[in-house]
């Protein structure tokens, strides 16, 4: 596919050499067309970069990464013609580092950063994932050993099958992807990144994750 990977940042840069790595035809976005990190990313990698809207444009996927308190502002210099009709995935999350670390996790009008960014362009299939993890497990998720999970949420199925397959290009199995629902559900995995943060802050390493395990179920 062709994919717009927003945000020149360490998640955005990571996601980006995984999706060139398994063959995609990628470009990094940035707010100037001549951003540093964006231009040596490219040069290193054979991808393409540009301004946010330069990047979006001609893609069939774009991934968000940026910062969750300027996303809103960062898809409005796309513009809804440049997104319309297509899969978005948003791996923002709404820190702020104001206070220091760790930083408090905002929501937008008391919502998810995802459900701001579907309000503002409805005709973008957006689904969130992959917020709840160090960028190095969201594209290699055996650095974590045994069972553990990868959240989905999003109003458009066919969106969510979408990503639920780049997930699995990374290394995902099926039953350690969870499909929370709708997009209403992305406040409860924009939250836990409070937990996140925390615990990051005990372990001092990012290399965990979170594991939903339940109980057998009882033989009839």
């Amino acid at each position: 596919m062709k994919i717009a990977v927003l945000g020149t940042g360490e998640v955005g840069r990571r996601l980006a050499t995984k999706l060139a790595s398994l063959g995609h035809e990628v470009a990094i976005g940035s707010r100037t067309a001549d951003n540093a990190e964006a231009v040596k990313w490219a040069e290193e990698y054979g991808g393409g970069h540009g301004t946010f809207a330069d990047v979006a444009g001609p893609a069939e996927l774009v991934v968000n990464a940026t910062g969750g308190l300027v996303s809103l502002a960062v898809l409005q210099s796309v513009g809804a013609d440049g997104l319309r009709g297509k899969v978005l995935l948003d791996v923002s999350n709404g820190l702020d580092f104001s206070e220091g670390f760790p930083p408090k996790v905002v929501t937008p009008d008391g919502v998810s950063v995802a459900e701001q960014l579907q309000h503002a362009f409805p005709e973008t299939r957006i689904v969130k994932s992959l917020n709840t993890m160090t960028n190095t497990v969201m594209v290699e998720p055996g650095r974590v050993p045994g069972h553990h999970n990868v959240f989905l949420s999003g109003d458009d199925e066919d969106a969510k099958a979408v990503v639920a397959g780049l997930l699995g290009s990374f290394g995902w199995a099926p039953d350690r992807i969870l499909d929370l629902g709708d997009l209403t559900s992305a406040r409860a995995v924009e939250q836990l990144v409070q937990l996140w943060l925390r615990l990051y802050g005990m372990l001092g390493t990012g290399d965990f994750n979170f594991s939903v395990v339940t109980a057998p179920t009882a033989a009839a």
